[in-house]
């Protein structure tokens, strides 16, 4: 069956992607395939699809992992080597937490609505897993902006390869289009930091703010947008979240390789470290380009491996991609905001760094420990609190202080 349509995603702001055919092979179909077909069929998530944001909980669960059966994608082929990871059991199954004074299992939170998957390494070994009823090892979740920190790793791999002298340069070296724009005079290193001076509203209640009217916009459509924009602040003064940035970088990592971004994440980090399960990337329309700030779809081992590849590069092995120092650069708070690196979400006082996506996707690195904690979710609202996040919190406190005391 052939549908059109046209879908908004906020990652951490709206993104709204071009009109598009889409198919959905029913014939061909598992039977669990076949039965997510029916509800997407049953719920007209496809015809919804500009609500996504807006679907029930019951919808997400569904539709998040549905993706790339419902929207054009480029497959991010998993390494021929790989292998499954094998549990290391460590008994993290038997620990508790508290929240509001109630004793909690790690079962409670697999068991709470909002959840979807639970990974945890130690040291590169799986060490935890599980998953709610419907989802396992090889479900691939939409990671919203976890996509960010992403993007954020594939300049580090353009810069050690050459395409990109150096994060000092400026924008319109690779994205001469922005000559004469307020984007004259940002560095890269700016747009990673997003604290590039130029005017952007990122209300997600404002139907006429910049994110809701370009927030996923890509190609020649990102950059007439944005070369129209004026300059607020000098570049590096002033922190904006800016959902376009992370786009811009996207566009301005395949000029500079000549490339898509899915291959370049392929050939550079997804093969080579022998991620074990295909990932895709959602495009704006077939045969589209990639959103630099959203939707890389994976598995939760495979999020996790990537948690545990950033981690490894902490020390700038000889084998990396990345240029020396690249992630100690990468999560070094910039001047203007002390939580923000390049795309990386930082703790004050820790050395902790984290992906993070609307809905509860995240990947949390600990160094100290050597400690990666992933997670699928589906939580009520995009952000803002919830018991979600609450159980969140005092899990992860609780699965730290378990390893440190082993």
């Amino acid at each position: 069956m052939n549908k059109f349509t046209q879908f908004g995603l906020n990652a951490c702001g709206f993104l709204s992607l071009s009109i598009f055919s889409i198919g959905i092979t029913m014939g061909h179909a598992s039977a669990d395939t076949t039965s997510d077909d029916a509800f997407i069929e049953k719920s007209k998530l496809l015809e919804r699809s500009s609500e996504i944001l807006f679907w029930t909980q019951e919808e997400r669960a569904i539709g998040f992992k549905s993706i790339s059966r419902m929207w054009p994608t480029r497959v991010v082929t998993k390494a021929k080597n790989a292998q499954p990871m094998v549990l290391n059991d460590i008994g993290l199954k038997n620990i508790t937490y508290q929240v509001q004074g109630t004793k909690h299992t790690i079962e409670d939170f697999i068991a709470l609505k909002s959840a979807v998957g639970l990974v945890v390494l130690k040291d590169g070994e799986l060490v935890y897993e599980n998953y709610t009823e419907g989802n396992d090892e090889n479900t691939r979740w939409i990671s919203f902006s976890v996509t960010k920190s992403v993007s954020s790793l594939l300049i580090g791999t353009a810069v050690k390869d050459g395409y990109i002298a150096s994060v000092n340069d400026q924008v319109v070296d690779y994205l001469p289009q922005l000559k004469g724009s307020a984007y004259d005079g940002v560095t890269i290193k700016n747009v990673l930091h997003m604290n590039s001076g130029v005017l952007w509203n990122e209300d997600y209640s404002d139907p006429n703010s910049d994110v809701s009217k370009a927030g996923g916009a890509n190609g020649i459509t990102l950059i007439n947008y944005v070369k129209a924009l004026p300059r607020a602040h000098e570049p590096g003064t002033v922190f904006n979240y800016n959902t376009a940035e992370s786009n811009l970088i996207g566009e301005l990592l395949r000029s500079a390789i000549g490339n898509n971004a899915a291959t370049y994440l392929q050939d550079k980090i997804w093969q080579p470290y022998a991620m074990e399960n295909d990932a895709f990337w959602v495009l704006d329309r077939p045969n589209g380009v990639e959103t630099g700030g959203c939707c890389l779809l994976a598995s939760l081992r495979d999020f996790a491996r990537l948690g545990q590849f950033a981690y490894e590069q902490l020390s700038s092995p000889p084998s990396s991609p990345l240029p020396v120092n690249w992630i100690k650069d990468s999560i070094r708070p910039s001047t203007t905001y002390p939580n923000y690196g390049y795309q990386w979400w930082l703790e004050t006082g820790s050395d902790k760094f984290r992906a993070s996506g609307i809905f509860g996707q995240s990947i949390a690195i600990y160094p100290e420990l050597g400690v990666v904690i992933a997670k699928h979710g589906n939580t009520p609202k995009a952000t803002g609190p919830s018991v979600f996040k609450e159980h969140e919190k005092a899990l992860d406190a609780a699965i730290l202080a378990s390893i440190k005391d082993q």
